[in-house]
């Protein structure tokens, strides 16, 4: 179908006045449909609105994935929606336990997608630096705030991250040579990646 097609079907069926160009612009990702246009674009291509979007990052690219309203999900996890959509509009996530389990579930997010789409992945990696460089046995708490983990589980993994870490300062600073220079290296490339270390360890999938 070409953008036109696309754009009359839109409007014969839905009643969206979408211009072709418009079309066009979703199609090389320069702006993006709202909710409803994304489900009726859906409608006229014949296919579910999760297989027109990239892989989701942000809430509302999760929401839109499952083709839910922003209303229908704040009532499925309890939150009034406007209070959910200031959330899902600026990015950041300030539901309750609770209602973070019902995000989570509702969503199908793992729980590295949770930390991402909330907006809690910078914090996260911050977070692991300091633990790593620092010592990790103050950082289980905050942690644990922030990652619904075992602290059992998690109390490993920091451990595991903390050693993974030091031994790798000290190898490089035994090469001889490079010294200084190749442990600060290292040690930059390890922390730069560290969330996808701590996800490998942590089991971010589960």
């Amino acid at each position: 179908m070409a953008p036109g097609h696309v754009a009359y079907g839109l409007r014969a069926q839905y009643g969206l006045v979408v211009t072709p160009e418009t079309v066009m612009a979703w199609e090389r990702g320069e702006i993006s449909p709202s909710s409803a246009e994304l489900t009726a674009l859906a409608g006229v291509l014949w296919c579910a609105p999760g297989e027109l979007l990239a892989e989701p990052v942000t809430l509302r690219e999760h929401r839109m994935a499952r083709g839910l309203g922003a209303d229908e999900l704040a009532r499925r996890i309890g939150l009034e929606t406007s209070s959910y959509q200031k959330m899902e509009d600026t990015g950041r996530w300030k539901g309750n336990e609770r209602q973070s389990a019902a995000l989570a579930t509702v969503l199908g997010l793992t729980l590295a997608q949770f930390v991402t789409a909330t907006g809690k992945h910078e914090e996260l990696a911050e977070l692991l630096r300091s633990a790593v460089t620092t010592r990790w046995q103050a950082y289980v708490k905050p942690l644990g705030k922030l990652l619904p983990i075992p602290k059992q589980h998690l109390e490993r993994v920091l451990e595991q991250l903390h050693g993974d870490y030091q031994s790798r300062m000290v190898a490089t600073l035994s090469w001889g040579g490079q010294g200084e220079a190749a442990s600060g290296d290292a040690g930059r490339e390890f922390l730069t990646g560290i969330v996808d270390r701590f996800w490998q360890l942590a089991g971010g999938a589960a």
